[in-house]
């Protein structure tokens, strides 16, 4: 058979999107490897509108039982889940999706909703102490360490951005940078340094997260010369330097999960779908993003799913006006 509408992606986009379909009654396939998206790692979240507080597990849970209450008999929207997507082709007008288990399934449209994963901190104790005090996300958990002093790690607008949010209720913030400039609009990086809780530390390696059961501290040291990295407050032993937080908010990029897209669809230079922020469409006529897998300038959550509806809305009227 032949979908009015394939949708790739189990998260907050990916489902929002699947919702609106089943609505419209849109002959739909929604695949997924997994529910939830970045978030379903999260111990809370604090900013899902409509809820106060939700673990990453409750989060994912209830939006799997969303999509699955709108199918079954008599549904128009069909589930996969646990197969990741290969590639895309066309042909004519339908475009063919293929599957890791070596199916195809047909689709008049395509909405890509593949998310994103953030770019881990190679550091020793970094996985071990992720969710206890690290963290990739400061608009989910910042507000946990109010009053407290935290790190930033990274240089560019999304670090800077981080640290000027922590700003607001944290005691002090120490960012901390690989390269010997900062990747961050000159005036943002001079309106955040500007603040007389905040300070920088330029080309410097992460060696440790210190901390047993929370995290505790951040050993660097100067990248170039092995030393105590300039504007270090505290040396240990080796010429590395301990800084002493509570919290690591950790901003080095995203790797966008579009490989299966890249033949068919162009891509910006960090990997992620170009689309028309008016309709979500990308470049390639049938095929509309939405969420982290885009070149949008926001990524969170809740934009996710409204960039979701935007093109779900978009779509079905692409649909019914040809």
């Amino acid at each position: 058979m032949t979908y009015d509408l394939i949708i790739i992606g189990g998260g907050p986009a990916g489902v929002a999107a699947a919702v609106y379909a089943s609505r419209k009654k849109l002959q739909t396939l929604f695949i997924t490897t997994e529910w939830g998206g970045q978030s379903a790692v999260s111990e809370q979240i604090y900013n899902w509108i409509g809820t106060i507080s939700l673990s990453g597990n409750e989060l994912a849970e209830n939006l799997k039982k969303h999509v699955l209450a709108n199918t079954g008999e008599g549904q128009t929207l069909e589930v996969k889940e646990g197969e990741k997507v290969i590639s895309i082709t066309k042909n004519t007008e339908i475009f063919t999706v293929q599957t890791s288990d070596n199916k195809e399934f047909n689709s008049k449209t395509i909405l890509i909703a593949s998310g994103s994963g953030r770019r881990k901190l190679e550091a020793k104790n970094a996985d071990r102490l992720e969710h206890k005090g690290l963290t990739y996300c400061a608009s989910c958990d910042g507000p946990l360490f109010a009053d407290m002093d935290v790190a930033v790690i990274g240089g560019g607008n999304a670090g800077f951005e981080t640290a000027a949010q922590l700003l607001a209720y944290c005691k002090s913030v120490t960012l901390l940078h690989r390269s010997d400039s900062f990747r961050a609009d000159e005036i943002t990086v001079e309106k955040v340094l500007k603040n007389p809780k905040m300070k920088a530390v330029k080309n410097v390696d992460i060696l440790e997260v210190q901390g047993e059961k929370f995290v505790e501290g951040i050993i660097y040291q100067d990248k170039n010369t092995g030393q105590p990295a300039r504007n270090a407050t505290q040396s240990v032993a080796g010429g590395e330097t301990e800084l002493k937080v509570s919290g690591i908010f950790v901003e080095i990029g995203q790797i966008p999960n579009t490989d299966f897209a890249k033949n068919i669809i162009p891509l910006d230079e960090y990997g992620r779908i170009k689309i028309n922020p008016l309709n979500q469409k990308t470049d390639v006529p049938g095929i509309w993003a939405a969420g982290d897998c885009t070149n949008a300038l926001y990524h969170q959550n809740n934009i996710a799913a409204g960039d979701a509806v935007r093109a779900l809305e978009d779509i079905y009227l692409a649909i019914h006006t040809k």
